[in-house]
């Protein structure tokens, strides 16, 4: 038996998310169905470093599976991506430590976020970014956002519906980069919290509307209290960017 890791890509659109539901098409089911036809209908269970929400896309998903074939990595993304449909790709395969864990052994994960500042929109990036036609400050933004880094208890910043009774993260760097019509939010961290990125960026464009000022946001942190932040942005601008480990376990493209 052997571990398998791959690195996957998908355009989150058409997903109900990543996990498997009983109603809705989901990333995980897709990939464990084309996982099974390869094993000739024997039912595999692929784990990931992560969920994603309904919309929310991913150029760095990393899931792994074990598997009694010997098929040499290289091949494992060819053989998928015949069975897997047009909006979820496998980039690389390797082979891992058979007690690698997708999920439990990340030490980082970074997020992007983005923001199409048009007063039109786009067609085009419709389903890949936020679209927001009115004024945005990214100095403001910028300012505030240097609270939330470090060691910190980001209750406000996560959905008031989870189980999670543990809501301490490390976030490492967050910065908001204007590339022609569009903001890029990068945040690094530990890990996240359910809906914590969004609700973040959600907070951080109040902030650079105007709606809000830039103090509030330390205020919001230690209030730790959802009801303080600002409303949720859409999945549609989210991206799973990339997930580390202590050891690289995929080429320099990764």
């Amino acid at each position: 038996m052997k571990r398998v890791a791959l690195w996957v890509t998908y355009e989150g659109t058409s997903f109900s998310g990543y996990q498997v539901q009983p109603n809705g098409r989901t990333v995980q089911e897709e990939i464990e169905r084309a996982v099974s036809r390869i094993h000739k209908g024997e039912q595999i269970r692929i784990h990931s470093s992560g969920r994603t929400d309904t919309g929310v896309h991913a150029r760095g998903q990393v899931v792994h599976f074990d598997s009694m074939l010997s098929i040499p990595a290289e091949r494992w993304p060819k053989a998928l991506n015949a069975c897997l449909p047009d909006d979820i790709r496998i980039i690389e395969a390797c082979y891992v430590a058979s007690d690698f864990h997708a999920r439990y052994h990340a030490v980082k994960k970074e997020y992007r976020y983005r923001v199409l500042l048009r007063q039109e929109g786009d067609v085009f990036r419709r389903n890949t970014s936020h679209h927001v036609p009115y004024h945005i400050s990214v100095p403001r933004m910028q300012e505030a956002a240097q609270t939330l880094i470090g060691t910190h208890d980001f209750s406000s910043f996560c959905a008031a519906n989870t189980s999670v009774v543990d809501k301490v993260r490390t976030l490492f760097t967050i910065s908001i980069e204007q590339d022609r019509d569009e903001l890029i939010f990068k945040l690094v961290g530990s890990g996240f919290l359910y809906n914590m990125v969004r609700i973040i960026v959600g907070t951080l464009l109040e902030i650079g509307s105007g709606k809000r000022e830039v103090h509030e946001l330390a205020f919001i942190l230690s209030a730790k209290d959802r009801t303080h932040a600002g409303k949720t942005a859409p999945g549609t601008g989210l991206f799973l960017w990339k997930v580390d480990y202590n050891e690289p376990i995929f080429s320099e493209l990764y």
